[in-house]
């Protein structure tokens, strides 16, 4: 991997744009040649976090690319603005990375499939849970055929929300509705509330450990609290040929897990034909159970190994090599996940089950 990747980083609107490209930075071969969005201040601390200098930094897209001519653009948007800011940017002929969800809808998923495809370029899903070693760990024994073929997926995820403030050094959750509607977090035609922040990471690596199955139905409900227009709390269970999965998202952990990890805990438990296996996120273990060996038993967490300990070390390693992205991170696997959001989305409006949109 001697090629230096020029990576560009566009739109602010996701609070993780500067972890992204802290690892960015760290890569020894990659550079940060520009970053851009349209409210400066937004990427402010960036700025100064990683040394980026003036004339680097830009309020204008498109002359960013122009510009800068990056072979990769990393994209933050808010989640309803997904599908625009990748058929902007796809134009260019880039790679485009883009940080979870994938879409607000399937339709807006399957436009941005389209543009990147038709430009002879790789599209990628970042889903940060992809990289928790217990998850990656859960996955190798699964591979390994230790549990079986996985027939149930039981995860919960969440925060104690998305807006925070500091009272007397204390962090806390604003929980004044008036407050929280200013934030594209609270809106809905933003693609706002906690079953579009973390439903799509359940469903597509719940994906993933099945190796690619889709479900027959789904069934979901929202809980709205007053004064909100999206949910803070979501129950989205899945019919699959092997049984019934479920999946709960949650703004209002009692603590937040990369801390304190809340109880429930947040992470999965699968279930498999000759065994189980509890995921949570943030463990320094995951536990097992087998035919053999029912009363359970702990593995330790694999180290990552290069190219698996971060995002832009896989991708990098992988587009280096002319291979395509694969698991959470591919479009093949995210889009089930998609179909998933989408589904449940109608089945929380309509009140009813229904089957698995196409």
């Amino acid at each position: 991997m001697n090629r230096a990747w020029r990576i560009a980083g566009i739109n602010f609107d996701h609070m993780h744009m500067r972890s992204l490209l802290d690892k960015v930075k760290a890569h020894p071969n990659a550079e940060i040649v520009g970053i851009s969005d349209e409210n400066f201040e937004r990427m402010q601390e960036t700025i100064d976090g990683l040394g980026i200098s003036a004339d680097r930094v830009y309020t204008d897209y498109e002359r960013c690319l122009e510009e800068t001519k990056p072979d990769i653009v990393v994209l933050c948007p808010a989640t309803a603005e997904h599908g625009i800011w990748t058929e902007r940017v796809a134009a260019y002929g880039v790679h485009i990375f883009i940080e979870k969800p994938f879409a607000a809808s399937l339709a807006e998923a399957d436009r941005m499939i389209a543009a990147v495809k038709q430009m002879g370029k790789e599209l990628i899903i970042n889903w940060p849970l992809r990289w928790y070693p217990t998850h990656m760990t859960a996955k190798r024994v699964i591979d390994e055929g230790l549990i079986g073929d996985v027939i149930e997926v039981h995860y919960y995820d969440g925060n104690r929300g998305p807006l925070r403030k500091m009272v007397d050094g204390v962090v806390t959750n604003i929980s004044d509705p008036s407050e929280k509607s200013q934030s594209w977090w609270y809106r809905k035609e933003s693609g706002g509330g906690s079953m579009q922040d973390y439903l799509g990471y359940g469903v597509t690596l719940g994906t993933w450990f099945m190796n690619g199955k889709a479900p027959i139905e789904v069934t979901t409900i929202l809980d709205a609290p007053a004064g909100l227009e999206v949910d803070e709390h979501s129950i989205t269970v899945c019919r699959y040929d092997t049984g019934l999965s479920k999946f709960e998202t949650r703004w209002g952990t009692f603590t937040d897990p990369w801390r304190d990890q809340p109880q429930p805990k947040c992470g999965f438990v699968l279930v498999g034909t000759r065994g189980t296996v509890a995921s949570y996120d943030g463990e320094s273990t995951i536990r097992v159970q087998t035919l053999d060996r029912q009363e359970g038993f702990d593995i330790p967490i694999d180290v990552a190994e290069y190219p698996f300990r971060d995002p832009f070390e896989y991708v990098l390693d992988r587009l280096s090599k002319g291979m395509a992205i694969e698991g959470p991170l591919s479009p093949a696997i995210c889009r089930i996940g998609q179909q998933i959001i989408e589904t449940a989305i109608r089945s929380a409006a309509e009140g009813r089950t229904l089957p698995l949109v196409p």
